[in-house]
C-alpha cells in the first residue's frame, strides 16, 4: 500500500512539473523566435504571476522579463515590495550568475593566497595597466585572502605578450607580483596554451569595460581601482549578508 502511494504521488509530481516545463520551454522558444540573434541560457518562472525571467547573452549577458506569450518584454531591476525591505531581484539573481560563473573559471585565473585565504577577490588585469599597478600596492596590505586574477591583456601587443610570459611562468603567482611591483619579466622561454581567449569571453560576459575589474565572492562588481580600506569595507559587508 505506501509503495503504491508513493508511486502515485510521484506520478502528481510529475504532472504538476510538466506544465512548467512546457511553459518555460514555450517562452524560450518565443524570445530565440523574435530574437535569433541572442542566445537563451536560461527561463523561469519569477515569484509574479505570469512573469519570466530570461537569462541571455547578446554583447553581454542580460536579463529580461516577459509574458508567457512575449508580447511585453522588458528589461531593468525588478523590485519586489511585498515585504519591509525592499529587494532587488534583478541586481541578486545577477549577482548569482556571476558568482557561480567567476568559481567555475577559477583554471583561467592566477591564484595567489595570503594568510588563511578564506576571503576572495577575483579581478581582471592587464599588465601594462598603471591603475592595476597601484592596485597591487593595495592587495599586497591585505591578508587572510585568496586573489584570482583574469589576465586580460587589452592595452596593447606588448600587454599580450607579457601576459603569456606570465601565464607560461613555473609559479605564476610569483610572476605576476614582481611584474606588477617592480616591472620584472618572467625571462623563459617556456610556451604553453594560455586562455586569454576565454578570458576575453569572460570579460564580455560581464560587460567589463576596462582594467582593473574587481569582483567579490558573491558576484558583485565592487570598483576598478579601489583602497584596501574600501576593499575590507565591501568584503566585511558581503560576509555579514
Amino acid at each position: 500500500m505506501a509503495r503504491s502511494l508513493v508511486v502515485v504521488l510521484g506520478m502528481l509530481l510529475a504532472l504538476a512539473a510538466a506544465p512548467l516545463r512546457a511553459d518555460e520551454a514555450g517562452v524560450k522558444a518565443a524570445f530565440e523566435k523574435k530574437f535569433p540573434q541572442a542566445t537563451v541560457e536560461s527561463v523561469k518562472r519569477t515569484p509574479f504571476a505570469g512573469i519570466y525571467e530570461i537569462v541571455f547573452m547578446f554583447t553581454d549577458q542580460k536579463i529580461a522579463y516577459a509574458d508567457e506569450k512575449l508580447n511585453f518584454i522588458f528589461i531593468g531591476d525588478m523590485i519586489d515590495v511585498r515585504g519591509s525591505d525592499r529587494l532587488n531581484l534583478t541586481e541578486g539573481r545577477r549577482g548569482e550568475l556571476a558568482s557561480k560563473t567567476l568559481q567555475e573559471s577559477t583554471a583561467l585565473a592566477i591564484k595567489r593566497v595570503r594568510g588563511n585565504g578564506k576571503r576572495v577577490l577575483y579581478t581582471f588585469e592587464d599588465p601594462n595597466c598603471s591603475y592595476c599597478r597601484k592596485l597591487q600596492q593595495e592587495l599586497v596590505k591585505m591578508t587572510d585572502i585568496t586573489i584570482y586574477t583574469f589576465l586580460w591583456p587589452i592595452l596593447s601587443p606588448d600587454s599580450v605578450e607579457k601576459s603569456k610570459a606570465v601565464w607560461c611562468a613555473k609559479d605564476r603567482g610569483k610572476a605576476w607580483d614582481d611584474l606588477m611591483t617592480s616591472g620584472t619579466v618572467p625571462q623563459n622561454d617556456r610556451k604553453c596554451e594560455t586562455p586569454l581567449a576565454k578570458n576575453n569571453e569572460l570579460a564580455r560576459r560581464f560587460g567589463v569595460r576596462g582594467t582593473p575589474a574587481i569582483y567579490l565572492r558573491d558576484g558583485r562588481q565592487v570598483g576598478g581601482y579601489v583602497a584596501a580600506e574600501k576593499l575590507e569595507e565591501a568584503l566585511l559587508a558581503a560576509s555579514s549578508k
